[in-house]
């Protein structure tokens, strides 16, 4: 059902895998909408179909049949520099391993996006500096990223993904190359940004303490849906996310 107020809707997706002779079924319908500024956690086993999904919202890849929308725009119809423009505007992205250019400094990574919107080297530079300050890492701008740690790359990641104001965040296991304090850092660091910044935040992830700042939580199992808990909802206690 179309609504005002979602951002990402996702409408009959199915998705197949060629491999050989053989048709694997990676996504078998499914149907969600995400509303503006939510904070969202895609969880499921390895090889359920997450990440999938995950690449179908953030229009790393196409369904086979199906539809994705962004602001009712729907991508899988875009060409390639259609696709290239929504994305350098529309979305930030957030990965496990950082994917931060390692011989540039931290401002550098920040700025790279603005570079390719067309934005004036001042005013990245001086926007750069904004988004270091607001991870906590304005002190180490000139740092490359031999120089930090993985959470401070992480953080780099993250303003980096905030360079051109997207309406969504995609993170891909944010947290799964940090250890347990840092992880919470990042965790919190993104909810921060959703609720001051209404920016409307996917994560896919294995990381049972997403829970405790997700607005919703959506379980997938075998290329579906299998079900969608708010906060309130979760069958998981809290007491079980702090043993993990």
């Amino acid at each position: 059902m179309k609504s005002l107020n979602n951002i990402v809707r996702v409408d009959k997706v199915l998705k197949d895998f060629t491999m050989g002779k053989t048709i694997v079924s990676v996504l078998k319908g499914i149907d969600l909408e995400i509303k503006t500024g939510e904070y969202v956690s895609i969880m499921g086993p390895s090889g359920s179909g997450k990440t999938t999904l995950f690449n179908m919202i953030g229009g790393l890849d196409k369904p086979s049949s199906g539809s994705v929308f962004i602001d009712e725009i729907d991508i899988s119809q875009l060409d390639a520099y259609e696709l290239a423009w929504l994305r350098c505007r529309k979305i930030g992205y957030i990965f496990q391993t950082f994917n931060i250019i390692q011989v540039m400094t931290a401002l550098e990574n920040v700025t790279l996006p603005m570079v390719f919107a067309g934005i004036a080297d001042d005013q990245a530079r001086d926007k750069g500096m904004e988004l270091l300050e607001l991870v906590g890492l304005k002190e180490r701008f000139q740092h490359k990223p031999f120089e930090l740690s993985g959470g401070q790359q992480q953080r780099v990641a993250v303003a980096r993904a905030l360079a051109n104001d997207p309406a969504i965040i995609l993170a891909d296991e944010p947290t799964g190359n940090l250890d347990l304090a840092t992880g919470d850092e990042i965790i919190n660091l993104l909810k921060m940004l959703s609720r001051e910044k209404g920016v409307t935040i996917i994560s896919a992830t294995h990381d049972l303490k997403m829970l405790n700042v997700s607005d919703r939580v959506i379980w997938i199992s075998d290329g579906k849906i299998e079900k969608i808990e708010h906060r309130d909802e979760l069958s998981i206690s809290l007491g079980q996310i702090g043993e993990k």
